[in-house]
């Protein structure tokens, strides 16, 4: 493995769940933050650490679960760990082999809405929130699709219509549909590896990074998400043409859901969704200097927690006897106008699409998923009644083979519990 050094101290690039821990994260956790350099909180063997323990790293507000009833979540568990499936790379692997090479802390299977399989790694628990990443959009998503339901967002209205002063701005002519499917035609760049792209401004102005110290002088940093939202005013492609990923389209999203509800993004979360679903912990989310909740990716949250939050969808959005999530909105998630796609997306989804911040497996399965850079995901498969839930530390933010190990993964699960589609 490579070797990095912080003064004389030895640290792994990253480290399995069977490999040895590096010391250096072996160390009380206030040693570790002294030693931890603040611009590689997320870097490997950092976010192995770190993922776990986003409270004691950057600002927070509580996503509360109320005092209401928690959820139940019937258990019928079955021994998944030697199911063999083979991988990507042609391997025929283990279940329990795949989670340890892929840095997994946290993996949970739901079938018939009864856990088969939960298990924890890497020091997590069940109690424990976990960063979610771009997880946190479909979250987000989900609550406006509420407000829709309720008649208090229309998703063929311009964006202009709640928040006038956009008209200043790239998403003028945009509606509230494009903003959620992406296909708005404002430039932003989504480069995780450049820390002066649009992406890596976000990130200084959410206050996960401080400005590289090597940074351009010429560069002007955004004080905060708004501010940036703001001087997004250029247009590379007509609006509704194309379909491409970037992560302030939902930090817009927040905000006119804000507007229009008058709530903080963290208490609108609470109110609509985290309370009603019976959610058994608090979430978090990380804000900026504003005080605004990241929607984009700042939302942590407990490994059950997001299996309930899948199974609210399987289960046409009730909780509880209540109507939770409408069935329209339910229904356009599964089976919506997924017209528009990219070329770069399709080698790895080859049927996929993208439809209100939810990734779409294959059109024609109604599978669909939440993703989230470093190997987050709750997927959700309405065909295998099936939700599975994966809370990883990858060492990289994107890693295609894990993307597609992780389905191949899932489907042999689904196949070995008699779940068999056609």
């Amino acid at each position: 493995m490579q070797t990095n050094y912080i003064g004389d101290k030895v640290i792994e690039a990253s480290y399995k769940n069977s490999e040895k821990r590096p010391p250096i994260l072996d160390m009380a956790d206030a040693e570790i933050l002294a030693l931890m350099p603040r611009m590689d909180w997320d870097r490997p063997p950092w976010n192995r650490w770190s993922f776990q323990r986003i409270r004691s790293l950057m600002p927070t507000t509580q996503v509360w679960r109320g005092n209401g009833k928690i959820k139940p979540i019937p258990r019928q568990e079955k021994d998944i760990s030697q199911i063999e499936f083979t991988r990507s790379n042609e391997i025929l692997q283990t279940i329990e082999a795949f989670l340890d090479d892929t840095y997994t802390d946290g993996f949970l299977v739901m079938a018939d809405g009864c856990i088969v399989h939960e298990s924890y790694h890497n020091g997590m628990r069940p109690e424990t929130p976990h960063l979610m990443q771009s997880v946190s959009k479909s979250i987000t998503a989900t609550v406006t699709g509420i407000m829709i339901g309720r008649g208090e967002l229309d998703p063929s209205a311009l964006v202009k219509t709640y928040m006038p002063e956009l008209v200043e701005t790239a998403w003028a002519g945009a509606t509230l549909q494009h903003v959620l499917d992406m296909t708005t035609g404002v430039q932003y760049s989504e480069e995780y590896t450049r820390l002066d792209s649009d992406v890596g401004k976000t990130d200084v102005a959410s206050g996960w990074r401080p400005i590289a110290p090597d940074a351009s002088p010429d560069i002007d940093w955004p004080a905060s998400v708004w501010d940036q939202i703001l001087s997004l005013k250029t247009c590379d492609a007509e609006h509704g043409s194309r379909f491409l990923y970037r992560s302030i389209e939902t930090d817009l999203l927040a905000h006119i859901m804000m507007r229009v509800s008058g709530l903080p993004l963290h208490k609108l979360i609470s109110q609509e969704l985290w309370q009603p679903m019976g959610a058994e912990e608090d979430g978090y989310f990380t804000v900026d200097a504003r005080g605004y909740g990241l929607a984009s990716g700042g939302f942590n949250g407990c490994l059950r927690d997001f299996g309930r939050f899948g199974q609210l969808y399987l289960d046409d959005g009730m909780c509880h006897g209540k109507q939770i999530i409408p069935q329209d909105w339910i229904a356009d998630v599964r089976r919506g106008q997924h017209g528009l796609w990219s070329e770069e997306r399709r080698k790895l989804l080859p049927n996929g699409c993208y439809r209100n911040q939810f990734w779409i497996e294959d059109e024609t399965k109604e599978s669909f998923m939440c993703l989230g850079v470093f190997g987050q995901l709750i997927y959700i498969a309405p065909t295998y009644n099936m939700v599975v839930v994966k809370l990883s530390t990858w060492p990289d933010f994107l890693d295609d083979d894990f993307k597609v190990d992780t389905q191949l993964a899932i489907h042999a699960i689904a196949a070995e519990l008699g779940k068999h589609v056609d």
